[in-house]
């Protein structure tokens, strides 16, 4: 059984190698998380796994067996758009909006890890109980998402609107 997005599905799998992404899509009937590149280098499919980022194209199914994963379908409450979505549409971060739901699901994930005291290449203290989310820091945590359409600077600012209290 998978929770998804608040709801539990069961997980009927006849093929273990099957990926988390085609359960998503084929069996639970969400098309949010993309099938872009299938081998982890694209970030489309990125999704929550118990609140934490993992490309869906590289984590089996059976490996969500008994956990929440939680989709761009499931990030806003009641009806309502997620503070996160409602920046990207404020400042064009996304384009033809393949890479969206991805990158919407990275950015929440990131800002937990941010949360957490988990550095990146380029935090400037390792060791710090929390970091100054820069424009620098907001691209190297999501330097794993692309972006075909190039709307990056959107995307960014987007970010910090949402988590840091505006763009710089």
């Amino acid at each position: 059984m998978i929770v998804i997005n608040g709801t539990p599905h069961e997980i009927a799998i006849a093929d273990t190698r099957r990926s988390l992404l085609d359960h998503l899509r084929t069996d639970a009937g969400l098309h949010g998380p993309k099938k872009g590149c299938d081998q982890g280098a694209c970030g489309a499919c990125t999704v929550l796994l118990d609140g934490r980022r993992v490309l869906a194209c590289l984590t089996l199914a059976a490996q969500a067996d008994g956990r929440a994963v939680t989709t761009v379908e499931g990030v806003g409450r009641d009806g309502e758009l997620h503070p996160l979505q409602e920046a990207f549409i404020a400042h064009d971060g996304f384009q033809c909006g393949y890479c969206t739901p991805g990158q919407v699901c990275s950015a929440i994930g990131m800002a937990d890890e941010v949360a957490r005291g988990v550095p990146s290449r380029v935090s400037s203290e390792i060791g710090a109980a929390s970091f100054d989310l820069s424009s620098d820091e907001i691209r190297e945590r999501m330097s794993g998402n692309l972006c075909r359409c190039g709307a990056y600077n959107g995307i960014v600012a987007a970010i910090e609107e949402t988590y840091v209290g505006g763009p710089r």
